[in-house]
């Protein structure tokens, strides 16, 4: 009998010290971990959330990027790290969504091995195409595209990203027959688009827009659920011509499951307080990103629907990984 009054009064000594650690949480950095490379959309969303929670918080947001095979190189090290607040995944919401429908075989799963914490926002895609293509709305490229079966093309990032998937969910809403030509990036295609070779894209407003301002590329639509303020006199695809079309770039905070719920929920009162901050806000808006916090909930059920939308996509496609 008193050697397990011992064990009780030692558990309970464990469960308030677990107590007090989360209450105190966090007492050092917290790592971010980025699956892509420094500069691009999701490092500096992290990047600029990172800089609020560091006044927030009192500790430092260490950004550790971690790119590669289709961001499942840092998924699956989050995936992997510590269920104690101190790693977490900023990271897409479709991206990861498209990750686990792609790919058969992956070391983590993203509904199985991550507690959502908070969404960040989105970016706006566009739907860009050179001025010399003869269409100059969205119903008039889906007429062109239909009189010219399999001879129109949409360029994309690489098989299987959120681009090429964007575009193909274009073609299946649609009813079209365009060709999909894969590049590494933008910045290979964008020659092409411009000059005619490629016949549209549905690419990230941002590394598009100096090109639709100078005059060089015709934006028809964006594929977001409202019209962006960079654009506002562009439609959006969905009014336009293909109703409920919609894609965006997105950006969301996750923890490793099992991470205690006081450290979610403590980590979803701050990023919403942070994003709330008009500098932030400014500084994101000046990338093509609207701010847009939610709850742990709201977050998880986009990801479900998010899964379930892409994998349709991919199913209906026949995509297979390369």
């Amino acid at each position: 009998m008193e050697k397990f009054i011992r064990l009780l009064a030692a558990s309970g000594m464990l469960a308030l010290f677990a107590h007090a650690a989360i209450a105190q949480y966090p007492v050092r950095p917290v790592r971010f971990i980025v699956p892509f490379p420094a500069g691009g959309g999701v490092d500096i969303v992290a990047r600029a959330l990172g800089d609020k929670l560091t006044v927030q918080l009192g500790q430092t947001i260490v950004i550790d990027n971690k790119p590669g095979a289709g961001t499942t190189i840092g998924t699956e090290a989050a995936a992997k790290s510590t269920p104690d607040g101190y790693s977490l995944l900023v990271g897409p919401i479709g991206g990861q969504a498209i990750v686990h429908a792609y790919y058969p075989k992956l070391g983590f799963d993203v509904r199985r091995d991550f507690a959502p914490i908070s969404k960040i926002g989105y970016g706006t895609i566009v739907l860009v195409v050179p001025l010399n293509l003869g269409a100059n709305s969205v119903k008039e490229l889906i007429a062109l595209a239909k009189t010219k079966p399999g001879q129109l093309t949409f360029a994309s990032s690489g098989t299987g990203a959120l681009i090429h998937l964007t575009g193909e969910l274009f073609r299946q809403m649609a009813g079209i027959d365009i060709l999909h030509v894969p590049y590494k990036g933008t910045t290979q295609f964008l020659p092409d688009l411009i000059d005619g070779r490629i016949s549209m894209a549905l690419d990230s407003l941002p590394a598009h827009l100096p090109q639709i301002k100078a005059g060089r590329l015709r934006a028809l639509a964006v594929a977001s659920r409202q019209r962006t303020a960079q654009l506002p006199e562009v439609p959006t695809i969905a009014e336009a011509g293909v109703p409920g079309f919609e894609s965006v770039t997105d950006y969301a905070v996750f923890a490793p499951a099992r991470t205690p719920k006081d450290v979610i929920a403590r980590l979803n009162r701050e990023i919403n307080t942070a994003l709330q901050q008009p500098d932030l806000r400014a500084k994101l808006a000046a990338q093509g990103i609207e701010v847009a916090g939610s709850t742990p909930e709201a977050l998880g059920a986009e990801l479900r629907d998010e899964i379930a939308k892409w994998a349709k996509v991919i199913r209906d496609a026949n995509i297979k990984p390369e």
